[in-house]
């Protein structure tokens, strides 16, 4: 069988959320762009994308992450 890890808080972060949700946005424009024949559409949305996972790279490494300083710090994460 297969060992149980204790991923509680897999991804409940300010960092993950962020991320998540604003690579959703950049898919759907890119996918709008697609759907368009808008290559400046398209491209709009793939930079979307990239600074998505910019910022959330730069949360994590800020302490917005699940083992990041601030996550340690608030008490409710239970």
């Amino acid at each position: 069988m297969a060992d149980h890890h204790d991923d509680d808080h897999h991804g409940h972060s300010l960092a993950a959320w962020v991320m998540v949700g604003v690579v959703l946005l950049g898919s759907a424009v890119v996918s709008v762009g697609i759907v368009m024949w808008s290559l400046a559409v398209s491209i709009i949305g793939v930079v979307v994308i990239v600074a998505g996972l910019v910022a959330g790279k730069v949360l994590a490494l800020a302490g917005h992450g699940v083992d990041g300083a601030v996550a340690r710090a608030d008490g409710n994460l239970s």
